[in-house]
């Protein structure tokens, strides 16, 4: 029997648990504007974020239809009906700190509610208005 193995296998599954919870929240609100807005050029507007956030752009449905207005309490998802966390990062700990949700997030909403990606000056415009409510 390898004692030497036994003895390093708990600091190595710390090791891995630590890892994990990292890349759970890999990232921060305010880092994801300063990415979109770098990706823009420009930095995020607040008030063109809320004009976008409430506005259909020609479909059924807005961000707010399932978010709120504003998107400060628990949300419904408008066809399903599933509870949906609060959005803005002041009232949910974990919105936008995982880049990997935030991408795939950003993809099927901007599809949902656009049917096309959203710019990355339109990501920077809702994150500055999501990062402005307290």
């Amino acid at each position: 029997m390898n004692f030497r193995l036994l003895s390093i296998l708990p600091a190595a599954l710390l090791s891995l648990l630590c890892v994990g919870t990292a890349l759970a929240a890999e990232t921060t609100p305010a880092a994801q504007l300063q990415h979109w807005s770098a990706q823009a050029g420009a930095p995020g507007n607040l008030a063109k974020g809320q004009t976008f956030f409430n506005a259909k752009h020609g479909g059924e449905w807005s961000c707010a239809s399932c978010h709120g207005t504003p998107p400060t309490a628990q949300g419904k998802h408008a066809n399903t009906g599933k509870v949906i966390a609060p959005l803005a990062p002041a009232f949910n700990a974990k919105a936008f700190t995982d880049s990997a949700k935030v991408d795939k997030w950003f993809k099927r909403n901007c599809n949902d509610v656009l049917t096309r990606e959203c710019s990355a000056a339109e990501k920077a415009d809702v994150l500055a208005y999501l990062n402005s409510l307290k």
